[in-house]
């Protein structure tokens, strides 16, 4: 009996790695991260926060709203009614249970802090902080 030999050797046999199905992967995990990322946002008003002798570290994903020293209620980048602070709080809170902060100036009327506080707890707001500076 003869033996064949083959034309091609052993060693002119490459193996390679397919790298398609880990980009795809990665890919649709890119795409997840993006579509589940909830983005913050800060007031466009300049606040000087009062000074506190205790902290705690507050939740990155929070509605923030923001008391201006001329009592202005700023959400974002406007300024919105006290009727408007129940909307936004009521909005968020359907959508996620997201954390309440108010950031007030020293200068700003307590009057209308704790009107902004009512208002976020009326509307459903289960956590709401102050934003402070430690001393």
């Amino acid at each position: 009996m003869a033996y064949r030999r083959s034309i091609y050797s052993k060693e002119d046999e490459t193996a390679e790695i397919n790298l398609s199905p880990m980009i795809d992967c990665i890919f649709i995990l890119l795409i997840f991260f993006i579509v589940t990322t909830v983005f913050v946002e800060k007031p466009d008003a300049t606040i000087d926060k009062p000074f506190a002798l205790t902290d705690a570290n507050l939740e990155k994903n929070s509605l923030i709203l923001a008391i201006t020293a001329d009592n202005r209620i700023i959400y974002g980048s406007r300024e919105i009614s006290l009727a408007g602070v129940s909307l936004h709080v009521k909005q968020n809170i359907l959508q996620n249970e997201m954390p309440v902060i108010i950031q007030a100036d020293l200068n700003a009327d307590h009057n209308v802090f704790s009107k902004v506080w009512s208002e976020c707890k009326r509307a459903g707001a289960k956590k709401i902080s102050i934003s402070t500076l430690k001393d």
